[in-house]
């Protein structure tokens, strides 16, 4: 499964929940939240686009970092 990136602007242990939520309700992905780094790993065979998309329904500033 291709792994991805992300930079999203967490600053609590609730946005990071926020993102664990969007995230579950999407389905078929593993993830890992690193809330100190910004950083959001998520392994995935969705499209970056529909991943960002979904990352972008909690409301942060969300940008691709790349593969990982």
């Amino acid at each position: 499964m291709p792994k991805h990136e992300f930079s999203v602007d967490m600053t609590c242990e609730g946005c990071a929940d926020a993102v664990a939520r969007v995230l579950n309700k999407l389905g078929g992905v593993e993830f890992n939240i690193d809330l100190p780094s910004k950083k959001v790993s998520i392994d995935s065979e969705h499209s970056v686009d529909t991943l960002l998309a979904t990352l972008n329904k909690t409301g942060k500033t969300v940008s691709y970092v790349g593969p990982k």
